[in-house]
């Protein structure tokens, strides 16, 4: 598989995909793991920005968006070197959605694949990164927007997507560029915008 699961990560995994499991939750889980809600939730944002602030929030929601993009990309390189096969490819039991549909792998499931791009989960990356960027350029919303990310993240797991350190390492590539951008955003790129422009 690429990549050694260790006893605490195994533990935790079956216990959010097997032992805690709701129907309502099979319901939600879906939706907050969709990559369109947090798109849905970005517009909601930029329209909401633009009303109360005008033009000049399209500048600070095109550098929030730009961090998810690094993130993104940056997990993406990671994947691609360490190859860590998804639960739901490489574990017996495993709950997960196909098609609209939840399935569980049988007791005799043998893994399908030898590589895989479990680690680290980008869902967990873009959704920190969008989160922390938020809360630094709009303190109001400080601390609930990490209920976004921490929700993201147990939804992977949920969903037979991804081991918890998958998830772990996702938030801390998140997090890790969201505070770079905001250093960059602070120290070099703020104080060259027009005056207009400035929050």
């Amino acid at each position: 598989m690429g990549f050694l699961t260790q006893t605490f990560d195994m533990q935790f995994f079956i216990l959010a995909n097997q032992i805690f499991r709701k129907h309502w939750l099979d319901q939600v889980m879906p939706l907050v793991s969709s990559a369109a809600l947090l798109w849905v939730i970005i517009l909601i944002a930029t329209a909401f920005g633009v009303y109360k602030k005008g033009p000049k929030i399209l500048i600070v929601m095109l550098v929030i968006i730009a961090s998810m993009g690094i993130a993104d990309f940056s997990t993406g390189l990671i994947k691609k070197s360490i190859g860590r096969v998804r639960p739901l490819n490489s574990l017996p039991l495993t709950y997960f959605r196909e098609d609209g549909q939840w399935q569980r792998r049988p007791l005799d499931f043998k893994p399908l694949k030898e590589r895989g791009n479990s680690y680290p989960s980008a869902h967990a990356s873009n959704s920190m990164a969008f989160a922390l960027m938020c809360m630094f350029f709009f303190r109001k919303l400080r601390p609930w927007m990490l209920f976004l990310p921490l929700s993201v993240g147990y939804s992977r797991l949920y969903l037979g997507k991804h081991f918890p350190t998958d998830v772990c390492a996702g938030w801390a590539m998140g997090a890790c560029v969201a505070i770079s951008v905001w250093i960059i955003w602070e120290n070099i790129i703020k104080d060259k915008l027009p005056e207009k422009l400035r929050l």
